[in-house]
């Protein structure tokens, strides 16, 4: 297996040395014809054979999909691969002595937030004891396999965690393979690995529908904590893809974290032990860990889905506009009345709007929730942020979101970003014209550049956060999206499309080069008039579904 997937990425890198756009598929690369022309079309067709086709012994899907059971491929087909893969190198020793190219090798995936991943306590001895008991027990453990879990076991205990959780995932997708056929009552798919039959693998095992769109019934078995965690650590573009990035060698071996392999350890024993009688689970609860790995594994949430994703946003975005009222800013007493500039009625009339859109806000709040009252006060104090932390608290489904759904999470997260961007812009010009104007070293121009910012920064102070508790509520709300007719749900991308638009001419406007403060000031008085005849319509949906509501009643 690791023998695949490094062959995989050495191709690959060879691929690319030839100046072409590498496909990320073995597959692919094995028809290639640029290839061909390194190493010889003979060769090619042989790893073919072995590893890249249906057709040929595909020992790549078989293995890496939990097929084969122990001892089933014999030795020599390893063999062969370790001898070819060298000769690979010499034939690729030759072409680069006659080209003069220097093969580059692309740099490994690292894996990133970490603290995420960490749902699980650390695996004692005394958990891997339990462990080595329940492999005997659990049903979810094809009994062929036993050795294969068993090796498992052994690998994490010598600290060899790539090992550990290549073989895990393995027997992860078989297991879970093995539960599918039964509850969706299709064991012919159980060992189903031929060139002319449909591969179970986890792409199926996890999808909402089967292949005949009827639908799945593993994810109602598993229940929703399960599926977020699969889905987390296989498939969502912002999790570590562990599976993925393994079979296609994108990871250094030697380096592999410990957390990682620890968490997917964890989650899979727990699932041993959904498949043991009551006597073993019994016993098995009396141990103090394996409790608390159940309990983790029943409270899990999506930590990468973009649902938690745009939670994460908002709430550091919040924190890094906190930081203003902490910035150093000139006291008004030291500028002198001759530069004083006065007071903008735009900037008058921007606050009105906030408080008249504030009060809506609320008012829209208490429809769902009546403990969150009175919070929205003008200006902004830490009661926005209490409110903000306690919509993001708020559960929202996240499996199996349909596209419009993810379409609108797409928007709202570039908000986000560019919410916190303006904000950095902000907070980096502001201390830096602050020391200017201290040691006098600002123009005349720059400094009434700068007391235009500092007239301005109070006022987007707020409105950021207004667009923050926006986002929140729709995000909040998102699954309403698929009530809204083709017409509607088009306008209300429009609206949110020109509430991203003016984020990112203020992130233009704010920018140290710009510093073009009167006209942020205009386009964010123009966005607060379209998000309060947003809110005013929203307000009125709310009165005419209630009306609608006490007819049906009455």
């Amino acid at each position: 297996m690791k023998l695949t997937s490094c062959l995989e990425r050495a191709l690959g890198n060879v691929f690319l040395l030839i100046g072409k756009e590498c496909p990320f598929l073995l597959r692919d690369l094995l028809v290639s014809k640029e290839l061909a022309e390194v190493f010889g079309q003979s060769v090619m067709n042989i790893l073919r054979v072995f590893i890249g086709s249906p057709h040929g012994l595909n020992l790549r899907n078989i293995l890496w999909h939990g097929f084969a059971s122990p001892q089933e491929i014999p030795p020599k087909y390893c063999s062969m691969l370790v001898f070819l893969t060298a000769g690979l190198g010499q034939l690729l020793k030759n072409y680069l002595q006659q080209t003069n190219f220097t093969l580059v090798h692309r740099p490994f995936v690292t894996f990133t937030h970490l603290k995420d991943l960490i749902i699980f306590p650390d695996i004692n001895d005394e958990v891997l004891s339990v462990v080595e008991e329940l492999i005997k027990k659990s049903t979810f453990v094809l009994k062929i396999m036993i050795p294969f879990w068993e090796a498992i076991v052994m690998k994490f205990r010598s600290h060899r965690y790539a090992d550990c959780i290549i073989l895990l995932l393995t027997q992860l997708e078989t297991g879970l393979r093995k539960v599918f056929t039964e509850v969706n009552k299709c064991p012919k798919r159980l060992l189903t690995a031929e060139s002319t039959a449909f591969y179970t693998t986890f792409d199926e095992i996890l999808a909402k529908q089967l292949n005949d769109d009827e639908i799945n019934h593993l994810p109602f078995f598993l229940g929703e904590p399960a599926m977020e965690f699969l889905w987390d650590f296989l498939n969502h573009q912002e999790g570590p893809r562990v599976r993925d990035h393994l079979s296609h060698g994108e990871v250094n071996l030697n380096n592999f974290p410990k957390e990682v392999t620890n968490q997917l350890l964890a989650f899979s024993i727990v699932l041993l032990l959904r498949f043991v009688g009551e006597d073993v689970l019994s016993v098995s609860m009396e141990n103090v860990s394996i409790r608390i790995l159940i309990s983790c594994a029943n409270s899990y949430c999506s930590q990468f889905h973009p649902v938690s994703q745009l939670k994460k946003k908002i709430l550091h975005c919040e924190k890094n506009i906190r930081i203003w009222p902490q910035l150093p800013l000139v006291p008004e007493e030291q500028i002198p009345e001759a530069t004083r500039l006065e007071g903008s009625s735009e900037v008058n009339d921007c606050d009105h709007l906030i408080i008249k859109i504030s009060s809506e806000f609320q008012h829209y709040i208490l429809q769902s929730d009546c403990n969150l009252n009175n919070l929205l006060d003008y200006p902004p104090t830490e009661n926005w942020s209490l409110l903000l932390h306690e919509l993001c608290s708020k559960h929202i489904r996240t499996l199996y979101c349909p596209r419009s759904v993810l379409e609108v999470l797409a928007i709202l997260q570039k908000i986000s970003v560019h919410c916190h961007l303006v904000s950095d812009q902000i907070i980096a010009t502001t201390e830096v014209r602050y020391k200017q104007w201290v040691q006098k070293t600002l123009r005349s121009r720059q400094r009434q550049n700068y007391l235009r910012m500092l007239n301005s920064i109070k006022l987007l102070s707020s409105v950021l956060q207004l667009i923050l508790l926006l986002i929140t509520m729709e995000l909040v709300n998102i699954h309403i999206v698929n009530e809204k007719s083709a017409c509607e749900y088009q306008q209300y991308l429009k609206f949110l499309k020109s509430v991203l638009q003016y984020t990112e001419n203020l992130a233009t406007y704010s920018n140290q080069e710009k510093n073009k403060w009167d006209e942020a000031i205009h386009i964010t008085y123009l966005v607060l008039v379209k998000i309060w005849a947003f809110s005013e319509k929203k307000e009125m949906l709310i009165y005419l579904a209630k009306e609608s509501s006490n007819k049906v009643i009455l």
